[in-house]
C-alpha cells in the first residue's frame, strides 16, 4: 500500500464511527437488482453466460417500459419488511445506466425517457428509508471495459468514464447514504482503478457517505456474499444474500426456492450474533413489480420484527470470535444477540416445558419473554441455565421463533462447552 493510500485509509478510519453509526443500528436492508437482464428472466449474468452479442443485447433497451413509479412498491415493501435502507443497482455489469447520464446513450432516459434513480430516491425519501447506490465497476458494454486491464490509454478512458458516472450519482440526487461498488475487474489494484482519487471525490461531494470494500480498498464495511459470516477481524460487515438461492435478478423459474420467513430470521440471527448487517435482495420483474413469491415472506418477517425488533435493531455487542452457526444450537437452534448485560436468546426449535443453555459465565438476574414480558422460571448451576415451566407450544405463531430476554448482572461472555472438560479443547468448529 503506497503512502497516499495509507493516508486515505487513515482518514476514513478516523471518521468511520461517526458516519456509520446509523447503519450499525439499522441492521437490515433491501438489495434491488433490476436492469435489462430482467427482461430475459434467466440470470443477471445472462449476456456473459449466453455470449449474447452487444448489438442484440442493446435491443432490450427498446423493450424496457416499466410501470409508473415501481420504486414506491419496493420502498413500501421494505418498510413493511422492517428494513431500514435500500441499495439499488444503478448500473450492473451489463452497463445499462438507470439514470439520465451524459456519459453514454445506453441509459434509461434514452430508452424510455425516465430517470429511475431519481424515482428511487424520491420513493426512499417518501418512506423515510436510507439510500444506497450500487455501481458495478466492471462494464461489459463500454468499449474499453476489457482492454483496460493491459492498455494504459484504454484504462485512462475507462476510469475517466467510471469517475464521471460516479460523480453524476453523487452530485444529482441530494444526500446519499451508501455507495456500494461491485466487481472491480479487470484491474487488480486500487492504483489502476484510481480508487483513492475516485473515493476522495465521492467523500468531498457526500461527506457522510459510507462506502463498501469492493473498489480494491477496505473502506468502511466488508461485504460477504451468499454467506452470513463475519469476515475475520472486520468490525463492520454486511452479508448480501439472494432471496431464492439462484440469482440476483428476476428469475421466475426460481420462485420455488424462495427463502421462508424462518430462513430469513435465521440469517438475521447470525448477522446479529456478531453485530453485522443483512442486505436481502429482490429481483423485480421487467415492469418493476416485486415478484409475488417475495411479498409474503418479507411481510411476515416484518410483522415478527415489529414484535421482536429489540433483539435486532440498535447497537449490538460483538460476540467472541466464533462462528454463530456453530453455537446456535445452544439457544434452541436460534442463536443470540447481546446489548451490554442483556442477552436475547432466539429459540428456533421449541423444546417443550424445559430448555437448557450452557456456556454463559455471568450470573443471570432475570429472564422473560420479549413479546409478552412474562417472566420465565429458571435455575442456574455454574455455566448451565435451565428454563422451567415453559409453554407446551412455541408462543410465536408468526415464524416459530421466540425470543427470551436474559438480564445478567454484568456483560456475560459465552464459552461453548464450559464445565465439560472432555469437550473444552475442541477448536475445529470455531
Amino acid at each position: 500500500m503506497d503512502r497516499q493510500t495509507q493516508q486515505y485509509c487513515h482518514d476514513v478510519e478516523r471518521t468511520r464511527r461517526q458516519r456509520i453509526g446509523w447503519w450499525t443500528e439499522a441492521r437490515y436492508g433491501m438489495f434491488v437488482h433490476w436492469g435489462l437482464y430482467s427482461l430475459l428472466g434467466r440470470h443477471e449474468w445472462a449476456r456473459a453466460y449466453e455470449c449474447i452479442p452487444q448489438q442484440e443485447y442493446e435491443q432490450l433497451a427498446t423493450q424496457f417500459r416499466p410501470k409508473p413509479r415501481p420504486a414506491r412498491e419496493w420502498a413500501r415493501l421494505a418498510c413493511q419488511a422492517g428494513m431500514k435502507y435500500i441499495v439499488l443497482t444503478t448500473k450492473h455489469h451489463e452497463g445499462f445506466c438507470l439514470w439520465d447520464t451524459r456519459q453514454t446513450d445506453f441509459n434509461s432516459m434514452k430508452a424510455c425517457g425516465r430517470d429511475f434513480v431519481a424515482e428511487f430516491v424520491e420513493a426512499c425519501r417518501e418512506f423515510d428509508l436510507r439510500i444506497g447506490f450500487y455501481y458495478s465497476l466492471m462494464d461489459w458494454h463500454h468499449g474499453d471495459g476489457g482492454a483496460a486491464a493491459t492498455d494504459r490509454a484504454a484504462r485512462r478512458r475507462f476510469t475517466d468514464y467510471t469517475q464521471a458516472c460516479v460523480r453524476e450519482l453523487m452530485s444529482n440526487y441530494g444526500p446519499i447514504d451508501i455507495l456500494w461498488y461491485d466487481v472491480p475487474e479487470p484491474m487488480q489494484t486500487a492504483r489502476q482503478w484510481r480508487s483513492v482519487e475516485m473515493n476522495q471525490m465521492v467523500r468531498a461531494l457526500q461527506p457522510h457517505i459510507i462506502i463498501n470494500n469492493r473498489s480494491r480498498i477496505d473502506e468502511d464495511f466488508s461485504t460477504p456474499e451468499n454467506k452470513v459470516e463475519s469476515p475475520s477481524g472486520d468490525c463492520f460487515w454486511e452479508a448480501c444474500m439472494t432471496l431464492n438461492h439462484a440469482a440476483w435478478g428476476y428469475m421466475p423459474s426460481a420462485a420455488g426456492d424462495t427463502h421462508s420467513p424462518r430462513d430469513i430470521i435465521r440469517m438475521l440471527s447470525i448477522a446479529c450474533w456478531d453485530a453485522g448487517n443483512l442486505l436481502l435482495n429482490i429481483g423485480p420483474a421487467p415492469d418493476g413489480s416485486v415478484p409475488p413469491e417475495a411479498v409474503a415472506p418479507l411481510k411476515t418477517v416484518g410483522k415478527w420484527l415489529k414484535q421482536n425488533g429489540e433483539a435486532v435493531y440498535g447497537t449490538l455487542d460483538r460476540q467472541t470470535p466464533r462462528r454463530a452457526s456453530a453455537c446456535a444450537g445452544a439457544a434452541g437452534g436460534g442463536g443470540w444477540s447481546r446489548k451490554g448485560n442483556t442477552v436475547y436468546c432466539w429459540c428456533r426449535f421449541w423444546p417443550g416445558r424445559e430448555m437448557g443453555i450452557g456456556g454463559f459465565k455471568g450470573k443471570l438476574k432475570s429472564a422473560r419473554f420479549l413479546v409478552s414480558g412474562k417472566p420465565i422460571d429458571f435455575q442456574q448451576q455454574g455455566h448451565r441455565i435451565i428454563f422451567k415451566n415453559l409453554p407446551h407450544r412455541c408462543p410465536d405463531n408468526l415464524c416459530g421463533v421466540t425470543v427470551f430476554v436474559l438480564e445478567f448482572t454484568s456483560p456475560s461472555e459465552h464459552v461453548p462447552f464450559a464445565d465439560t472438560p472432555s469437550l473444552s479443547n475442541i477448536k475445529t468448529f470455531f
